[in-house]
């Protein structure tokens, strides 16, 4: 067989909240005002579609004013569980519907609750990549955990999801929860931002000259991870797997799937590969971990 799997498998509080509530399925921008350390000069946000003899793509440009979506799941299958889902796109745009809408409705369909974020790109000058957009995750959990009555969801069941670039922001906010990349601003930044497990999409930007970059420090309190990759992938695949030798390593449960073929940035589209299939191989990983049993 030309497809080979390495799977590897594991393992309340009250606040006053600020007046940022918008009807479910509406993107709401999560900052009461502007963002941290945001200067607003970097031009209109713009969303582009694909170019004929691209991929069909719709790229999103320039966002200063970072938002959410909630997409609830349907009533009847409503697990509890929600997840916080990145687009990845180089932290320069975001892939908007391959590895952000369209994620959400699938998600959906297997009872998950999701929560789109719209997180700031592209990079700022001076800061890591992953600086203004670990901000904008780091308080979409906190919202998400606090609107946890409100939403119908589980507030210890909220885990992150991203592809790419996206992947390394949910890998950073799954290791960088305990301290805020901001200053505290009002009564939601005193819900914790720490995302009970993640879900990791062809991450990148994890490892340099082979090995895990500083910034990647594993603790037994990490949360869980499942992890994808092709092994042709551009991006390498050295980022999975290095992680996951970490979390083994520390004893925190984790789950790998490395296909041969699959290259990057397939979202869940079909291919030829069977890399496509890494959704199935999650939603059992989630199964097995009891987020998918009703609340």
């Amino acid at each position: 067989m030309r497809l080979h799997w390495i799977t590897l498998i594991t393992v309340f509080m009250v606040v006053d909240l600020p007046d940022i509530s918008a009807a479910e399925g509406k993107p709401e921008n999560i900052w009461p005002s502007t963002a941290p350390q945001e200067t607003d000069n970097i031009g209109e946000e713009q969303a582009t579609p694909s170019k004929p003899g691209q991929k069909q793509v719709l790229r999103i440009s320039n966002v200063s004013t970072p938002t959410l979506q909630f997409y609830p799941a349907p009533k009847d299958k409503n697990t509890g569980t929600t997840i916080v889902v990145c687009p990845g796109g180089g932290y320069n745009i975001l892939a908007f519907d391959l590895e952000g809408t369209e994620v959400c409705e699938w998600l959906n369909t297997i009872g998950v609750n999701a929560v789109l974020l719209k997180y700031r790109v592209p990079r700022r000058a001076g800061l890591p990549p992953y600086h203004a957009p670990l901000q904008d995750a780091q308080r979409t959990l906190s919202i998400t955990r606090a609107r946890a009555k409100q939403w119908g969801i589980a507030e210890d069941r909220i885990g992150i999801l991203g592809f790419s670039a996206g992947g390394n922001l949910a890998a950073m906010a799954a290791l960088k929860y305990s301290q805020r990349n901001y200053d505290e601003i009002d009564a939601i930044d005193k819900v914790s931002c720490r995302p009970d497990f993640a879900v990791l999409v062809y991450p990148a930007y994890l490892v340099k000259d082979g090995k895990l970059v500083p910034e990647v420090q594993v603790t037994k309190d990490t949360p869980p991870m499942f992890m994808a990759h092709a092994y042709n992938d551009g991006v390498t695949p050295e980022s999975s797997v290095l992680l996951w030798l970490a979390l083994k390593r520390t004893g925190v449960p984790a789950e790998m799937h490395i296909t041969e073929t699959g290259g990057h940035g397939y979202g869940l589209r079909k291919s030829a590969s069977n890399s496509h299939r890494w959704p199935q191989r999650c939603e059992q990983w989630m199964r097995e971990r009891g987020l998918l049993g009703k609340m």
